[in-house]
C-alpha cells in the first residue's frame, strides 16, 4: 500500500518536474528535484509508519486486557464474518458490496501492521543511504 501510494507521488512529482524544467538542458536539475521530493515523500511516509508502530507499540504494552487486545479481536472477527461468507453461513442481507468491505479493511488490518513493523526496520535505513548520497 505504502509502495503505490510512493509509485504515485514519484509519478506526479516527475510530472511536475517535466512541467518546471522542459529543457533537456535542465534534466539534471529535474533529476535532482524529483529525487528530493521523493525523499522528502520517503521521509514523512517514515514518520507516519513510525508514528502508528508506536501507537500499536503502546496498545500492546497497555494496562488494560482491552487496549491490548482490541485490535486482534477485531481482525479477527472480520476474518470470521468472511470464513462464515464462505461456508455460506452470512446474514442474507449481506451484499457482495459489504464483503469487500470487510476485504479491506481485513487488508488495511494485516497489511498496516505488516507494514508498520517492516518500515519500522528498513525505512530508516533507506532514508540514511539517500542522505548519503
Amino acid at each position: 500500500m505504502v509502495g503505490e501510494i510512493l509509485g504515485i507521488l514519484g509519478k506526479v512529482a516527475g510530472g511536475v518536474a517535466d512541467r518546471i524544467f522542459p529543457d533537456p538542458e535542465q534534466e539534471l536539475k529535474r533529476i535532482e528535484l524529483q529525487q528530493a521530493l521523493q525523499a522528502a515523500v520517503l521521509e514523512r511516509t517514515s514518520e507516519i509508519e513510525r508514528a502508528a508502530a508506536e501507537v500499536v507499540k503502546a496498545e500492546a504494552q497497555g494496562q488494560s486486557w482491552l487496549q491490548r487486545t482490541w485490535r486482534p479481536i477485531t481482525m479477527l472477527v472480520f476474518v470470521g464474518l468472511i470464513v462464515a461468507r464462505w461456508l455460506g453461513w452470512s446474514a442474507p442481507n449481506l451484499g457482495e458490496a459489504e464483503v469487500l468491505k470487510l476485504w479491506d479493511i481485513v487488508e488495511i488490518g494485516l497489511g498496516g501492521y505488516v507494514i508498520g513493523r517492516s518500515a519500522e526496520k528498513v525505512l530508516p535505513a533507506i532514508v540514511q543511504s539517500m542522505k548519503k548520497s
